[in-house]
This record gives C-alpha cells, structure tokens and sequence, in this order.
C-alpha cells in the first residue's frame, strides 16, 4: 500500500510540477532522499524494538561540526575525521542504548537527553562559530552522480538498504530485533540477548546519523550548527508512513524506504508550491504530535 502511495504521489507531483521527474531534478531528489532513507535505517531498527531516537538532528550536528573542523578541506584529514565522527556515533548510541536497558529509562527522555548533550557538545567544540570545510573525496562523495544521472549518495543508500534488509530479514539478529519488539519479557526467557539487541539498534542509529552528517559536508562544502534539524521528525515519520508500528515488533525497511521517498517529494513539493515558513512549521508541528499520541496510545494498549 505505501509503495502505491509513493507511485501516485511522484505521479502527482510531475503533474503539478511538470519536470519534477527530469534527469536534473531527479538526480538532487535522489540525493535528499538518500540523505533521509540512512538516517531512517537506524531509527527503522530502534523503532522495532520498541523505542524510538529524538537524538538523531544533534548526532547529525556534532558529526558535522567535527568532522570539518578535523577535515580542513584536505583529504589527508578523511580518515581521522570519520574514525571520530564514527566513534562518536556509536558512543552516543550506546549510551541511549544503555540509559534504555540498564538504567530504563523512557526511550523518548533517554534520547531527548542525549540530543541535548550532543547539542550542547556542539556548542563547546565550535564555540558557537563552526568552522572548517569538506575535503574534495567528501564532497566527490555527496555531489558526484554516476554517468551524469545516479546520485552517489543514492548508490551508497542502496548498498546499506541491501545489507540492513539482509540483517533484519535473514539473521538472528533481525528475528531478535523483532522479537525484542513484540515482547522483550518474553525474548528474554527464550534465550534473546535484549541487552545486546538494544545497544545494538542505537548504535546502528549513532553509526547512520554519524554517517549523513559526514555526507551533508560534502554537500553544503561546510558545517552548520542547525544542519540536522529537520531529520528527527522526518525519519520517525518516514518509518511510520513505511508501515512499522510506533511501538515495535512489526514493520521493516523496505517499507521506510518508500516512506522516505514519499516525505521527501511532499517537501519539495511544500518548497516549490512556496510555502511559507511558519506553514511547514504548522506542518511539522501537526506531524509531531500525531506521531506521539500514537506512540503514547499504542503503549497503553500494549
């Protein structure tokens, strides 16, 4: 059903938009979309374990700022920038990971807080000022499109979507992960590793966020203090629209992939019909608190 609503809405948009779908468009709807749908891998696995990452707009944000400041414009500079953006991903994963497990800690108050602490490390480590530049393979890496038409970004998305579907479909991880989701009580009486199932999936959404606030370099040539701003919300809503229940345990990828597309063409679509500011804050805004009465309903009934 989600992917029909994705046909009809490109279907859709070139109608109103005629050229929406050309080669030069599509190549930059390609990379947005890309962009979302890596984000949305790790909030996909988070989500279906039950929890969910409010963390994911300030991990994109250090990401960003660090890796510039390290990078400097030279490509010497790549791989001590990712070694820490990386690490720092995964170490703010883990620690949602734990403060969700160990301390049980609601998932929307242990990631609301360490978006905080990501934020406010932001802040400390550009002194309010970001500085620094993408190196050229970064930039190659988030602009360069394949025989002038396939973004790069888009070819790295389908690489990661193979091997995450693979993990969540055909693995005892995947088959933990839903388990974990539908009833952790029980996954832990029949031999399922919650605790390593847990950190594991925030880890995923560290290592993603971390990854796309390193490709939103290349893509704006610098860092920003706002870049992941908008991700937060939209990969949550690109997971629900993909049918994954808010609660876990039901659900998959394949369907955040179409959701994705589909939130990234209502954007476009919102820009070019020049909507005004404040409107796609209402927008926005109306979004969010669907999304949490349906997470606070569905928890009750579970």
């Amino acid at each position: 059903m989600t992917y029909i609503v994705m046909i009809v809405l490109l279907a859709l948009a070139e109608i109103l938009v005629p050229g929406f779908l050309d080669i030069s468009h599509a190549g930059n709807l390609m990379r947005q979309i890309s962009f979302l749908a890596i984000v949305s891998i790790g909030q996909t696995y988070i989500i279906l374990t039950g929890g969910i990452d409010l963390s994911v707009a300030s991990m994109i944000n250090l990401s960003n700022i660090v890796a510039a400041d390290i990078m400097a414009g030279q490509d010497k500079n790549v791989l001590m920038a990712c070694l820490a953006v990386f690490g720092l991903g995964l170490l703010f994963g883990a620690c949602n990971g734990v403060g969700v497990h160990y301390l049980k800690i609601s998932p929307l108050v242990m990631t609301l807080a360490i978006s905080s602490v990501a934020q406010g490390f932001a802040y400390i480590y550009s002194k309010g000022a970001p500085k620094g530049a993408a190196a050229p393979i970064i930039k190659t890496l988030a602009t360069g499109r394949l025989f002038e038409t396939i973004s790069i970004p888009f070819l790295i998305f389908i690489a990661l979507a193979v091997i995450f579907i693979i993990i969540l479909h055909f693995t005892t991880m995947g088959r933990s992960i839903y388990a974990v989701g539908a009833n952790p009580v029980t996954s832990q009486y029949s031999g399922v590793n919650v605790a390593r199932v847990r950190l594991g999936v925030y880890m995923v959404g560290g290592f993603m966020s971390a990854l796309v606030g390193l490709l939103l370099i290349g893509y704006t040539g610098t860092s920003f203090l706002n870049t992941g701003e908008p991700f937060t919300m939209n990969s949550i809503t690109a997971v629900v629209i993909g049918g994954t229940s808010i609660v876990g345990g039901a659900g998959g990828y394949v369907g955040t992939i179409a959701g994705s597309v589909i939130m990234t063409v209502v954007l476009n679509l919102l820009m070019v019909a020049r909507i005004p500011e404040f409107g796609r804050m209402l927008a926005q805004g109306a979004i969010i608190l669907v999304i949490l009465l349906l997470y606070g309903r569905e928890r009750k009934k579970r």
